[in-house]
């Protein structure tokens, strides 16, 4: 986390001759995700998202877009899921709910005025306090999350509206078994620039 604060504060300071023309705004949006991994259904199941961005310039078409969203991601166990992992035998195993604060740092590219493209890291930090599966399963899942983002976000004067794909990259099973678990999917959502 130290890392991104101090990658964010170098792009502030880079960008500084041009400082005074970043901007900051609320975002709000919805995440169709799901989690990767024996016992988790394949389908995508709907959660939202909401937090503040920062557009930074770096010249002309390039810029940085740090970041701080409330992040849910929503998740359907199949029937199979306590027979998998005899750990959780006597876990509430309904459907978990994993609320992430989420960190990313985008790089952005601008083709074109109206058009941005994005890619860049996004660390998420478990907020769940419950100890059952349903709301997040802290003997279940880990403390943390890192995923990287591609989209494309449509700048209409102060408006954007953005799709992103997220890809997890670390294991967020806390189980002791073989099996793997990642996050992945779609974000769309508006914001607007202030």
């Amino acid at each position: 986390m130290k890392k991104y604060l101090v990658i964010l504060l170098a792009a502030v300071a880079v960008s500084s001759t041009s400082f005074a023309q970043f901007r900051i705004g609320p975002k709000l949006g919805a995440n169709l995700g799901k989690i990767d991994g024996s016992g988790f259904s394949e389908k995508y199941t709907l959660g939202y998202h909401l937090g503040g961005f920062m557009e930074i310039p770096l010249g002309k078409k390039w810029g940085l877009q740090p970041e701080l969203l409330w992040n849910q991601i929503n998740a359907d166990t199949v029937t199979g899921f306590k027979r998998i992992y005899t750990d959780l035998q006597n876990q509430d195993l309904k459907n978990p709910q994993l609320n992430y604060l989420s960190i990313p740092l985008l790089l952005t590219y601008k083709p074109a005025k109206v058009l941005s493209l994005q890619a860049g890291p996004q660390f998420g930090i478990l907020l769940n306090k419950d100890k059952s599966l349903v709301a997040n399963g802290k003997d279940a899942f880990k403390s943390g999350d890192l995923s990287m983002l591609f989209g494309a976000q449509l700048n209409i004067l102060r408006v954007r509206v953005y799709g992103r794909y997220a890809i997890g990259l670390n294991d967020i099973s806390d189980i002791t078994t073989s099996n793997k678990w990642k996050t992945s999917g779609f974000q769309l959502g508006v914001g607007i620039a202030l």
